[in-house]
């Protein structure tokens, strides 16, 4: 989430569910902190869910044009490409995978926390409309993308606990089929 200031149309569809104006943003990023996918345009009360489903990104793995796994954390569907963690983890492998899931997707929360520090204004709020609020996030992204690729990064890396939260403000989503044969495939074999 992106602060912004109450907009003059449609103020309701920005106000997030922790109480204030703001923009949803959906980030995807490799292990190296670098966005490889940004997608900047949705209010505050949008699910993450819903801006996953309705992205380009989305509908590339759903056609299989993309290789890969992504990790999202229980907000969003289990899918053969997309791994949540699971709800009741009753074995020691299900923990096992949660932690390892967990410890994997702090990058993307470490990344959204290098951003903000870098960029100031991510972090306290812009005060603009939401379209050029959009525009301003993408052009930090792109500007932070450059900052790595020139070695420009900062000293610190914010450190993130990380705890696998089930069921705190978030929608329950049915369980793809397929999405649990590959989880439950990586649990076996990995943990």
């Amino acid at each position: 989430m992106v602060k912004i200031i109450a907009p003059k149309e449609n103020e309701n569809d920005y106000m997030c569910r922790k109480g204030y104006y703001a923009l949803n943003i959906q980030m995807m990023c490799d292990s190296r902190f670098k966005i490889r996918d940004i997608v900047a345009k949705w209010p505050g009360s949008v699910h993450d869910s819903w801006i996953f489903r309705e992205s380009y990104l989305s509908r590339e793995l759903e056609r299989g044009q993309l290789n890969g796994v992504l990790l999202g954390d229980s907000g969003y569907p289990l899918k053969p490409y997309l791994m949540t963690p699971y709800t009741f983890a009753d074995t020691l492998a299900a923990q096992n995978y949660n932690s390892a899931h967990c410890k994997t997707r702090v990058t993307i929360e470490q990344t959204y926390g290098i951003i903000k520090k870098r960029f100031n204004s991510l972090h306290s709020g812009l005060r603009t409309c939401p379209l050029t609020a959009c525009r301003i996030i993408v052009a930090c992204v792109v500007l932070h993308n450059i900052g790595l690729e020139r070695g420009d990064i900062l000293r610190e890396v914010p450190q993130i606990d990380m705890v696998v939260q089930a069921g705190i403000n978030q929608i329950i989503i049915p369980d793809d089929a397929v999405g649990q044969t590959v989880r439950n495939h990586l649990r076996d074999t990995y943990f």
